[in-house]
C-alpha cells in the first residue's frame, strides 16, 4: 500500500482560484494510504446519519453509476488487491445507489457530471467530505451554477467558459488532475457549508497548533461507455507545523504566505478567512 506524504501544491504551481488542470497517469488515479479504514468508516457513519446530505442521484444516471462502480472495482483489484472489495456491504436495509457502493471502495468522494442542453450537470454523487459546500444545493445544476459562489467562476466568466470547453474536449484515454487547498481549524473530514460562516475559524486565543492544511486532490475522467465525466475529490490533512520538518518548508511557507496575502476580499470571504487572514499570515511567516 502506498504511504501518505505531504503533497506540495502550495509552491505556486496550483494557485487558488485558478483551473490548473494537468494530465494524470491513470495508474495514480486513485490514492490509498494508511488512513483508508478511517475514511471508509466515516463514510459509512455519514451514510447512516446524513444520507440525504451526502448522497444524491437522478434515475437517468443509473448506467453511469454502474459504469463507475465497475471501473473502480477493476482498478482497485488491479492496483490495490488488498483493499479491493473493502466496502463490506451497504449499511442498513434501504435501497442504495451504485455511486454509494462505489464510494465505499475508495477514500475519494465521487461526482458524476452528465451532458445536457444546459451544459454539464451534476447527476449523481457521494460527497461525504465537502469543503464548506452543500451537495444537495448543487444537485442537478450545471457547472456555471455550481461554481456561482466561487469568485471569478460564475456564469458568463472566462473561467466558466474554459471549464465547459475542457469538459467537452476531455478524452477517455487522458484523465486530468488539479489541486485546491485551504486552511481549517480542525481535521474533521465532513465540513458542510455552514462551517464557512464561523467567526473564528482557528478558535479563540493563540493560533499555534490549530491550523490544518486541507488539500483537495481533484481528478476528472471521461467514462468510456456513457460519455459522462467522473469527478473525484480526495482530502488530505496536515498540520501547518509539518512545514517545520519539510526539506522545502521555508520555500513552501514563503509561497503560501504570498498567495494568501494576494487574495482579494471576495476570495478571503469564500475561503472563510474574514478576520483570520492576518494572524494566519503571521503564523505562516514563522516558518520562513
Amino acid at each position: 500500500m502506498r504511504s501518505s506524504v505531504l503533497p506540495t501544491p502550495y509552491d505556486g504551481t496550483s494557485k487558488p482560484f485558478t483551473i490548473g488542470l494537468k494530465p494524470l497517469d491513470i495508474n495514480t488515479w486513485i490514492e490509498v494510504d494508511e488512513h483508508f479504514p478511517r475514511y471508509l468508516a466515516e463514510k459509512r457513519r455519514l451514510y447512516a446519519e446524513e444520507k440525504e446530505n451526502v448522497l444524491v442521484a437522478e434515475e437517468s444516471s443509473k448506467a453511469a453509476q454502474q459504469e463507475v462502480l465497475e471501473l473502480l472495482q477493476a482498478h482497485m483489484q488491479m492496483l490495490f488487491p488488498d483493499r479491493a472489495g473493502s466496502s463490506l456491504g451497504m449499511p442498513g436495509p434501504a435501497p442504495w445507489h451504485s455511486i454509494a457502493e462505489a464510494a465505499l471502495l475508495v477514500q475519494e468522494d465521487l461526482v458524476i457530471m452528465g451532458q445536457s442542453p444546459a451544459g454539464w450537470r451534476l447527476t449523481a454523487a457521494s460527497v461525504c467530505f465537502p469543503s464548506a459546500w452543500n451537495l444537495r444545493e448543487k444537485f442537478g445544476k450545471p457547472m456555471h451554477d455550481i461554481h456561482a459562489p466561487v469568485p471569478g467562476f460564475g456564469e458568463g466568466t472566462r473561467n466558466a467558459g474554459l471549464i465547459d470547453r475542457m469538459f467537452d474536449k476531455l478524452q477517455v484515454e487522458q484523465p486530468v488532475i488539479r489541486w485546491n487547498w485551504s486552511f481549517y481549524g480542525d481535521s474533521r473530514l465532513y465540513h458542510p457549508a455552514s462551517d464557512n460562516q464561523m467567526k473564528h475559524r482557528f478558535g479563540e486565543g493563540p493560533i499555534t497548533g490549530r491550523v490544518i492544511l486541507r488539500l483537495e486532490r481533484q481528478t476528472l475522467r471521461k467514462l468510456p461507455k456513457s460519455g459522462d465525466i467522473l469527478f473525484t475529490i480526495r482530502i488530505h490533512h496536515n498540520p501547518l507545523e509539518v512545514l517545520a520538518s519539510h526539506p522545502d518548508g521555508k520555500t513552501l511557507a514563503a509561497s503560501m504566505a504570498e498567495q494568501v496575502a494576494s487574495l482579494s476580499a471576495e476570495e478571503v470571504a469564500y475561503k472563510g478567512l474574514v478576520g483570520e487572514r492576518e494572524r494566519l499570515l503571521t503564523r505562516i511567516r514563522e516558518f520562513i
